[in-house]
């Protein structure tokens, strides 16, 4: 079993987004998880992280679960994407379903999905496939134990080997690199997982980690913009672009993404923290204002 910590460090998320899943109804809150939980909040966050709101991966687990006899967790059960329209859809015997329109889609290419009434089957994973998804699997068991961080690293390298431009992987690779305060190696792999998926707003959210963590806080700044482009409600996006713009001491436009921040994260010490920053800035604006009447 893995602790809420171990969660949190294997998977790269913080508790403002696991606070968040479990508002959202998506997970229950809990202190201990199982293997299999860390799978299924890993797909909820790479949803997330490619512009699906978490009301709309609860409504299409509903409906999912409805259409398809049998199928309890369709997030482990069954393989999930994210379609143009920011919806799920779930292939599962053969067939690509989104489930809330109650729709098959046929695939033009991986990234762009348009609705048919024909279900298209896919070809079964390769043996290569298979052996990517058990390296990766095995990546995440030895990352929860930093005894074993190093092997965990030598995992996600074999997926790599298997499938080059493994988004993911590389994401995990970066942020392992990340901790050790390897930041050339972690931005590396950040920029591969961007070459791999452009839309993984998650992959430019990490990048804007390092460039802000070695010092480049205007490219920085500009990475955090585009995971809000890909991902609008990404509320630790919006955290960090106010803390960017403090560094830089612009507090207006800080003042912008503490507020789109408190709007997405109600209650919480992150809120509690923007709410402040809000309440100093407009005070020091409102402090300007009498001076220069005066």
């Amino acid at each position: 079993m893995y602790s809420r910590e171990d969660l949190l460090r294997i998977l790269h998320i913080t508790p403002r987004q696991l606070a968040n899943w479990e508002r959202a109804g998506l997970l229950t809150s809990a202190e201990t998880y199982s293997f299999s939980d860390l799978l299924e909040i890993k797909k909820v966050r790479d949803l997330c992280a490619m512009s699906v709101r978490p009301a709309v991966i609860r409504e299409s687990l509903d409906a999912m679960r409805k259409q398809a006899a049998g199928v309890e967790k369709p997030l482990l059960e069954a393989a999930a994407w994210s379609t143009a329209k920011h919806r799920v859809a779930f292939r599962h015997d053969g067939k690509l379903l989104e489930p809330i329109a109650g729709q098959f889609l046929m695939d033009f290419s991986e990234r762009e999905k348009v609705v048919t009434s024909t279900p298209v089957p896919r070809p079964e994973p390769t043996p290569r496939e298979n052996e990517a998804t058990a390296w990766f699997a095995r990546g995440i068991s030895l990352e929860e134990d930093p005894s074993t961080q190093t092997e965990a690293i030598a995992a996600y390298h074999k997926v790599l080997d298997l499938e080059p431009n493994h988004a993911a992987a590389h994401i995990n690779l970066g942020t392992l690199y990340y901790n050790r305060q390897d930041f050339g190696i972690a931005e590396k792999h950040y920029r591969r997982a961007i070459e791999a998926d452009p839309r993984y707003a998650l992959a430019h959210f990490d990048l804007g980690n390092v460039l802000d963590e070695t010092g480049r806080v205007l490219e920085a700044i500009q990475a955090y913009k585009t995971a809000l482009q890909l991902a609008p409600t990404y509320a630790d996006a919006h955290y960090n672009l106010a803390l960017a713009h403090e560094k830089l001491r612009e507090p207006r436009k800080a003042l912008k993404h503490w507020q789109a921040y408190v709007k997405l994260d109600t209650s919480g010490p992150w809120s509690v923290h923007a709410r402040s920053q809000i309440k100093r800035i407009l005070q020091a604006d409102g402090l300007k204002l009498v001076h220069k009447r005066s």
